[in-house]
């Protein structure tokens, strides 16, 4: 059965991937960048090491992607943060994981700050054992380092017995790369064929869908949804 959970944040557990899009155009704008929304929506779940890339050249990464990068989370603290929401069953969700034995991580490409503001937002915070961020990655999502930081935490349990749930396809990705197995949300935006492409063994609508799956989820019964 599954004994450890570790949960992405933003787009699974929080309806905010669209104020992190806005945010991030905002501040390319600043900078002079015009960026479509629906790009920058596309690249929510990755960390600004990632994102930046998509749409900078490696000497503008150089001159002035710290500055873009704190002006984003500045101008979704001051203009978004306030109406983040969790979706629908977050909590109920974690009691009824926590109820039948299984523990929680969270691990976010957020930084530490953030996750604890997070977990406050979701009303959570009495439930989760373990929590990551992008201060414990050298590299974040896609790349492996905020899970493999979470397996750490959670005492390096077996892989089988691991079950990380995201909405991105850039979770999906760093799970495989950490060897552990993923289940998507589509509350995120992302589509079913894109996050089953990535490595999702299934595919849920979102928090409450998890909840009313959980028992086979537990039982790791979940490979043909």
């Amino acid at each position: 059965m599954i004994r450890n959970f570790i949960f992405d944040i933003d787009g699974t557990l929080l309806d905010s991937n669209d104020f992190h899009a806005r945010a991030w155009q905002e501040a390319f704008a600043a900078y002079g960048k015009s960026i479509s929304l629906k790009k920058l929506r596309l690249c929510m779940g990755k960390g600004a090491d990632h994102l930046l890339p998509s749409f900078l050249a490696k000497n503008e990464i150089k001159e002035i992607g710290k500055e873009l990068d704190k002006l984003s989370g500045q101008i979704f603290k001051r203009k978004y943060l306030a109406k983040v929401r969790p979706f629908p069953k977050v909590r109920q969700l974690f009691k009824k994981i926590r109820h039948s034995g299984a523990r929680i991580a969270l691990a976010s490409s957020g930084s530490a700050s953030e996750v604890k503001k997070y977990e406050k937002i979701a009303c959570v915070q009495d439930l989760v054992e373990h929590s990551t961020s992008a201060d414990d990655a050298d590299k974040s999502k896609p790349s492996p380092d905020i899970f493999r930081a979470a397996l750490k935490l959670l005492g390096h349990p077996k892989h089988d017995s691991v079950l990380v749930v995201g909405d991105s396809p850039f979770d999906a990705a760093a799970a495989k790369k950490a060897k552990i197995k993923t289940i998507g949300v589509l509350c995120g935006g992302f589509s079913k064929k894109m996050l089953k492409a990535h490595g999702c063994r299934a595919v849920y609508e979102d928090p409450a869908d998890l909840l009313r799956n959980l028992e086979a989820i537990l039982k790791k019964e979940h490979s043909s949804k």
